[in-house]
């Protein structure tokens, strides 16, 4: 049994909330983007989680962020919108994109929002979630600045632009599908250098274009795109969605956030909801979409499983956990969290211990 120190999510979420209201984020957007992130650590997505504070923080200091912007709708048809972010946090910037296609579905059954101008906007889950709780399907996609090569490349080009789908069940665990087009989120990458650990052989190449294990190598080289040339494909797909058919920067015209210190990101996003009771009754909806996961439970299992699992399981299940335990961060980010606080003057959380997870 081991002693793991972990934080409540809770008193995590309103420390976040007070740390971007004195950077002069407004009550409301402040919110916003404290649930993005603790919901990302709460999924034991930590790479999407207050590990991104300090980072956002800093934008906003430089000027690179403006969380004072008014959002914009451009175009706006029965079924089509294109917002621009006027540089606001990409979390602002999604939730509201979010809520136009919602309210937009209700009265065409579909809706697609394209952004641009925006940041980083978090998790894709984030977003699913939300739509899963109104009965809509939601398919969501952003690009990111480059972190990975062209299959046959070996500097940087595009990015480990992440896809997630969300779909509502009723009784089972609603099906959501959040992925990087990368072998491996690249923030997974960072969170392995600031715990000193090494990675997997096959997530990254050095700047030289050769494998390596080593996380700080690869945060100076490339990610790998999953399935090779496949990855790449869907990456290609994602980036013309999400930048060339919105006006949002593409490819190597997305300003890295860690990096670039003179121009704001530009990052493009592109849901898509679908109102499921325009094809059948929500509730038969619901019922066949749990016949379907049990369907796939009931499989025969290989050797040595113990459970099939579907999209979103482990991160719903780890949610569930955290809740009650307390979220884990490394010893490195609280102490980063440690220094926001004495920079902000905002009290940090107090620590809980528990034996009661092996």
């Amino acid at each position: 049994m081991t002693l793991l120190s972990r934080y409540d999510w809770k008193e995590l979420r309103d420390f976040c909330i007070k740390l971007f209201k004195k950077r002069g984020v407004n009550d409301e957007n402040a919110s916003i983007i404290a649930d993005a992130l603790i919901e990302a650590d709460l999924r034991g997505v930590y790479s999407h989680g207050i590990v991104r504070t300090a980072i956002y923080l800093k934008r906003i200091e430089e000027g690179m962020v403006d969380p004072s912007s008014c959002i914009e709708i451009i175009n706006d048809n029965e079924i089509t919108t294109l917002i621009d972010g006027n540089n606001n946090l990409g979390a602002v910037v999604g939730k509201q994109a979010l809520n136009l296609a919602l309210k937009k579905s209700d009265k065409k059954g579909a809706a697609i929002v394209g952004v641009k101008g925006s940041n980083h906007f978090g998790t894709g889950a984030f977003y699913a979630a939300k739509s899963i709780s109104q009965d809509k399907i939601l398919l969501v996609m952003s690009n990111a600045s480059q972190t990975m090569p062209p299959t046959g490349g070996i500097r940087p080009f595009i990015g480990t632009n992440p896809l997630s789908i969300g779909v509502p069940t009723d009784k089972e665990i609603p099906f959501i599908l959040d992925m990087a087009t990368s072998v491996v989120a690249r923030g997974k990458i960072i969170v392995a250098s600031q715990k000193n650990e090494e990675i997997p052989l096959g997530w990254a190449v050095d700047r030289h274009g050769k494998p390596t294990t080593d996380p700080n190598e690869a945060l100076e080289g490339s990610v790998l795109p999953m399935g090779g040339p496949k990855g790449y494909a869907i990456s290609m797909m994602i980036d013309i969605l999400s930048g060339v058919l919105t006006g949002a920067g593409f490819g190597k015209h997305i300003n890295n956030m860690y990096e670039n210190w003179g121009q704001p990101q530009n990052v493009g996003h592109f849901f898509i909801v679908i109102d499921i009771k325009q094809f059948i009754p929500i509730e038969e909806f619901k019922q066949r979409m749990d016949q379907y996961i049990r369907d796939i439970k009931s499989e025969p299992k290989a050797e040595g499983v113990k459970e099939i699992l579907i999209p979103g399981e482990i991160e719903y299940k780890k949610s569930e956990e955290q809740k009650k335990y307390g979220i884990e961060l490394p010893d490195s980010v609280v102490e980063e969290l440690k220094d926001l606080s004495q920079k902000y003057g905002v009290e940090f959380v107090s620590k809980k211990v528990t034996s009661s997870i092996k």
